[in-house]
């Protein structure tokens, strides 16, 4: 029996390499093997940028890459490590701990006592580990035994503690922009090597641009569904942007309920409120509607904005919010939705004012500052004959003893006499409290100067209707 003849050694580690790679999903083989391959990050990876820079000397530091899924962030770390010719070692904060980090630093040390490659570790979600974890990167990263890159789609400031990130530098890589997607499909398309050029595939240019809009900015998922919308048309065939739809299926939110992106949505909403722009207030309520988000969440900061920004100005906004959320309790969702978007709109074009806001903090400024001022005595309860006989409640004024039902009268403590806390705005009902306000000081000013202190003639009676 004449023995199989064994292919050569070159042959199959060829072949088997090829298997490989063609087995990997199209993302991976994409993945940028130099700078000029990279996409996007110009203003980290121009030229003469720091970033760059630092890659092409070969010399990182450690540092820390924050961004939004497929920006690029793990690709950047590969491309640091092979720049600086230094060993790549990733490591999960995931699905490991502090024994896997004691693992990789005593080889890390091994290595350059030894005389070989520096190490760079890698953390994917940096942002996972614990205080503990963290703590036992800060030796081996300060005395360079090991050069620490993290990648996080958190913000470091809440998540990393102030002592791994004073030994760090933060890059912030930013979502790819359709255009720099569409190349990078057009690239994918094109090369046979890695991508699915030689297939004959034939992608219309809308179907190209809807991958590329609708991936949000993310590499990854854009390549993703180009190789989706590939196999299900085979070799040869063409991608409509029909097919490219199915294939990119529910584009989902960026939104995380508990991470930055909640609170960077909740200010957008309370900015647009106060901003008195209602598309941009109903924008950000829908994305954070759609991406989950507890109505509870945006009817508390909607009644707190109506207290804040909009105040006096119509006093209704925050009857308006609270109604509003009451409504939801009743109606629930999708029916809910409704009274949440009335609201929205009307607190975004409501009159604005923040004296109510200024007040409160003149006021509790003016208590803090004088925490002992005694409550003159003509304003003094006097509920027992001493308290009368020690003058308690003598000179009182009682207002409704007046037609206009207002008897100028001191009411702060001598300290704070004349001082004024609240200063009506220009808008709204408070143009009205603003012409109370002003008939009020004139009348103390007629009195003050011996004059009647009648009712003031025609316009006294219209601007202090409804005073009490």
């Amino acid at each position: 029996m004449t023995p199989r003849k064994r292919p050569e050694a070159g042959a199959s580690e060829s072949l088997f390499a090829a298997t490989a790679r063609e087995a990997q999903p199209l993302a991976a083989r994409m993945r940028p093997r130099t700078l000029d391959e990279f996409v996007g990050q110009e203003h980290l990876l121009a030229a003469g940028k720091p970033l760059r820079e630092a890659i092409e000397r070969g010399v990182p530091g450690s540092m820390i890459f924050w961004g939004p899924p497929g920006s690029g962030k793990t690709t950047l770390a590969h491309l640091v490590a092979s720049a600086s010719q230094r060993v790549f070692v990733p490591f999960s904060a995931v699905t490991e701990g502090v024994p896997r980090i004691r693992e990789i630093v005593t080889a890390a040390r091994g290595r350059l006592e030894a005389g070989g490659a520096q190490t760079i570790m890698f953390v994917d979600e940096i942002h996972r580990l614990n205080k503990a974890q963290q703590d036992s990167l800060l030796p081996p990263s300060e005395d360079g035994t090991i050069t620490l890159i993290g990648a996080t789609t958190e913000n470091p400031s809440f998540e990393i503690n102030g002592a791994l990130l004073s030994r760090t530098r933060v890059f912030v890589l930013e979502p790819l922009t359709a255009d720099d997607l569409e190349d990078l499909l057009r690239r994918a398309l094109a090369d046979e090597e890695r991508g699915l050029g030689g297939r004959g595939i034939t992608v219309d240019e809308d179907a190209l641009r809807s991958i590329a809009v609708e991936a949000d900015g993310d590499a990854r998922r854009a390549l993703t569904v180009l190789e989706a919308a590939v196999a299900h048309v085979g070799d040869g065939a063409r991608v409509t942007v029909e097919v490219a739809r199915e294939a990119m299926q529910k584009r989902f939110a960026r939104y995380d309920k508990t991470g930055e992106e909640h609170y960077n949505l909740l200010s957008a909403y309370h900015k647009s409120l106060r901003g008195s722009d209602p598309q941009g207030a109903l924008y950000w309520m829908a994305r954070m509607i759609d991406g989950g988000e507890d109505p509870m969440t945006l009817f508390r900061r909607a009644i707190a904005m109506a207290a804040e920004d909009i105040g006096l100005a119509d006093p209704n906004a925050l009857v308006m919010a609270v109604a509003a959320r009451d409504a939801f309790h009743m109606l629930g969702p999708p029916e809910g939705y409704l009274p949440l978007a009335e609201m929205t709109i009307y607190l975004a074009t409501a009159p604005k004012s923040n004296s109510a806001k200024v007040a409160l903090g003149a006021a509790m400024a003016a208590a803090r500052e004088t925490p002992a001022a005694p409550v003159p005595l003509h304003i003094r309860n006097a509920p027992t004959g001493l308290m009368k006989e020690l003058g308690y409640g003598r000179g009182y004024r009682y207002a409704h003893d007046s037609p206009d039902a207002y008897l100028p009268q001191e009411y702060l403590p001598d300290v704070l006499r004349g001082t004024t806390l609240y200063q009506p705005g220009a808008f709204g009902y408070e143009k009205k409290v603003a012409e109370r306000i002003a008939w009020w000081e004139r009348k103390k000013a007629e009195e003050a100067a011996g004059g009647e202190s009648g009712r003031g003639g025609g316009e006294a009676g219209e601007a202090g209707e409804g005073i009490g």
